[in-house]
């Protein structure tokens, strides 16, 4: 009977070192503006050929996202403070995945602090009835 030891594993099948993992310290990547006064972003990770991304997120009190469009799910996780929209509040520690398709306003009163994670950039509207995928 052999041994069914992590080194017998790993000869069986042997670990991909061309693809490696990304690491970031969030603590040293800057916070970046947006187009929405009172909401900046810090980007972790982006996947430009499929528009994937996750960013860490923070929100002046009183700050709003206009209405936009989730093109993919989004999923994102409270760290401080609320997010709010026309379904209720989402406070610390609670967690959000919104499906594609899906719109709304979103809004902080009280400021606050979030992770996301994007399949497809949102589309924000316009009253000339364009759309422009949120910028990074």
């Amino acid at each position: 009977m052999s041994e069914n030891t992590d080194e017998t594993i790993q000869q069986k099948f042997p670990m991909r070192l061309d693809l490696l993992s990304t690491v970031v310290d969030s603590q040293n990547v800057e916070w970046r503006p947006t187009r929405y006064p009172g909401v900046e972003f810090k980007l972790l990770f982006e996947d430009k050929e499929s528009g994937l991304f996750t960013g860490l997120f923070r929100w002046a009190p009183g700050a709003e996202l206009p209405y936009h469009e989730h093109v993919e799910v989004e999923q994102t996780y409270i760290l401080e403070g609320t997010l709010e929209d026309h379904e209720g509040a989402i406070a610390p520690g609670m967690f959000a995945a919104r499906p594609g398709g899906s719109r709304h306003i979103a809004r902080s009163p009280n400021g606050c602090l979030h992770i996301s994670f994007f399949l497809k950039p949102n589309l924000f509207f316009s009253v000339d009835g364009s759309a422009k995928p949120f910028e990074r």
